[in-house]
């Protein structure tokens, strides 16, 4: 839905030799462009950059609702729609539809056209927005991404983001921080593609019924490793606790990520906090004269966690 405001009269545009308008003549060459770039190209021509302003942001409805106005010369229009984006994109077709109708503009552009996301290659599509919009229509609480790692030399930098939903996580890892996010958000929606739009169910019915790791199942686990970690001391020399720790989470279903805090401590040792995917999520602290020592350490308190609620009855 979009609404004119003011209707004025637009700058015309300068004319070339040919009597054609080098706008129309680079829209008309390149078609299939979105509205937002081909009122930004008719700005960029006429000297009069569109401006857009967020007049309307209701997030807390079921379906969110963005209200975006432009600004391009002296015309004004607004667009609705349920992300910001679409809402840009109405109020800047609400724009060019002003402009066309300008007796004094007379490019020939193909009505620029919303995408339409069936049509769409899934890699083009924005797996963060569309994952969020799943958990609004279905009632679940809002993903939450946290970047739990970065690492790699300065050329080829490497990022680690988990998102979390409900009670559940996955891992995503991108050259950037907005890739990893990606990444983990597409493969929530890989486990939610069979699901029609129409049904509002529980999100413990589309991943499983099991939550994973959680206290009670660690306490009564028939496992050999934390049944081995109820017995142990840990505090025998020469243990690898990062190994240790590695066998447990695997015999119990869970992931550990190590995040390298970068600052030192006031002791001037390394920090690094280990994260656990239990349910619920376990974060334990740990630090050293290196960054391997920290993870160690880390590990090692982990594991005494661990072995405390595996204790208790």
């Amino acid at each position: 839905m979009s609404h004119s405001r003011h209707r004025a009269e637009a700058p015309p545009l300068q004319r070339e030799d040919s009597g054609t308008f080098s706008l129309g003549k680079m829209i008309t060459a390149k078609p299939g462009k979105t509205p937002i770039q081909v009122l930004h190209e008719y700005g960029m021509k006429t000297k009069n950059i569109p401006v857009y302003e967020c007049e309307r942001s209701d997030v807390q409805v079921h379906v969110p609702t963005f209200t975006f106005r432009v600004t391009v010369g002296d015309i004004t229009c607004t667009g609705e729609g349920t992300s910001k984006k679409l809402a840009k994109h109405r109020a800047a077709e609400a724009a060019i539809n002003i402009l066309k109708a300008n007796a004094s503009i007379c490019f020939a552009v193909p009505d620029p056209l919303m995408p339409d996301p069936s049509k769409q290659p899934k890699n083009q599509l924005n797996p963060i927005g569309s994952l969020q919009e799943l958990a609004i229509h279905h009632g679940w609480r809002l993903p939450e991404y946290t970047l739990s790692q970065e690492g790699g030399p300065a050329h080829k930098r490497e990022y680690t983001t988990i998102c979390r939903l409900e009670s559940f996580m996955e891992t995503g890892k991108g050259a950037s921080k907005k890739q990893a996010k990606r990444n983990a958000a597409e493969k929530f929606l890989a486990k939610f593609s069979n699901i029609s739009p129409e049904n509002h169910i529980s999100l413990t019915n589309v991943v499983g019924h099991s939550l994973g790791c959680t206290w009670h199942s660690l306490r009564n686990s028939p496992g050999e490793k934390i049944n081995l970690l109820k017995r142990s001391l840990l505090s025998l020399p020469n243990t690898d606790y990062i190994q240790l720790l590695s066998e447990i989470a695997k015999e119990q279903g869970f992931s550990i990520t190590y995040l390298d805090i970068e600052e030192l401590s006031a002791n001037g040792q390394y920090q690094c906090l280990a994260e656990l995917s239990t349910s619920p999520i376990t974060v334990c602290h740990g630090s050293g004269i290196s960054c391997g020592n920290a993870q160690s350490d880390a590990a090692h308190n982990a594991l005494q966690y661990l072995k405390i609620i595996a204790e208790r009855k």
